[in-house]
């Protein structure tokens, strides 16, 4: 069985989509995006502010299910210009603990949702 999971501190859904499903003690989390969920404007000014809105939707993606970063096991990161990785990495790499940081791809697009430079979704795991 599976639970919808929602949350307003994360952006609403711009398709036929949910945030997040929950089944057993599985959490796929759609692909986030910088978009405010208060203003449901884009932060996409200088990257690094963008990247830290995607890891904020994240987060509040996965408080809602009772988890945090601590939990994720599988990310995909999509960007526009794998020039841009180190700078995205950076700031994503704050959000893990080296030692217990997820699986991960990352990959280059030709485009993302609203144009926007990065997109992360996350698979995550309730021990």
């Amino acid at each position: 069985m599976k639970k919808i999971i929602k949350t307003d501190k994360a952006p609403a859904p711009i398709g036929p989509y949910n945030q997040a499903v929950l089944t057993g003690n599985m959490l796929y989390i759609s692909g986030q995006i910088a978009l405010n969920p208060e203003t449901n404007k884009l932060e996409t000014g200088e990257l690094q502010a963008e990247t830290t809105r995607v890891m904020q939707n994240l987060k509040a993606i996965l408080a809602e299910a009772g988890m945090d970063f601590e939990n994720v096991i599988k990310t995909s990161i999509f960007i526009s210009d794998m020039n841009n990785f180190a700078k995205i990495n950076e700031v994503y790499a704050s959000y893990f603990n080296a030692e217990t940081a997820p699986a991960r791809e990352t990959v280059e697009v030709a485009n993302l949702p609203k144009f926007v430079n990065v997109e992360i979704s996350a698979i995550a795991v309730k021990d």
